[in-house]
């Protein structure tokens, strides 16, 4: 089993950047797909981004491409999501995920572990 925890969210302008970290501990880090999802309130949870094993392959809800990144470190078991040009509607609580191989996927049935959340808020 893999231990997911998240940092970094906060309140932040619409407009502003927002770097969301996530460190894994408990197998090995390199050998899982990443993703990052969200949930609003009142909506179900979503993709947003993943990351294949080894960060050559990386996929993006429409949503958000073009202003977010999705990154990983795999010397220190964290991947990133930095987000830029935020919006009211980014508003959400950011999870991010880890599933048993390293191919990365946009389904969130795929992955098997998950972290508590943080909260991002974009203020207009």
């Amino acid at each position: 089993q893999v231990q997911l925890v998240e940092s970094g969210g906060g309140l932040v302008q619409a407009g502003g950047s927002l770097r969301v970290s996530c460190a894994a501990s408990g197998r090995t880090f390199s050998r899982n797909a990443m993703g990052w999802f969200r949930q609003a309130p009142g909506k179900e949870r979503e993709f947003v981004a993943a990351i294949s094993g080894s960060g050559g392959v990386t996929y993006y809800a429409d949503s958000v491409k073009g202003r977010f990144t999705i990154s990983r470190d795999n010397g220190k078991n964290t991947m990133y999501l930095q987000m830029n040009s935020l919006k009211p509607e980014d508003t959400a609580v950011y999870y991010c995920a880890a599933r048993r191989v390293m191919v990365a996927i946009r389904l969130e049935s795929e992955y098997d572990c998950w972290g508590q959340g943080t909260p991002v808020t974009v203020s207009s």
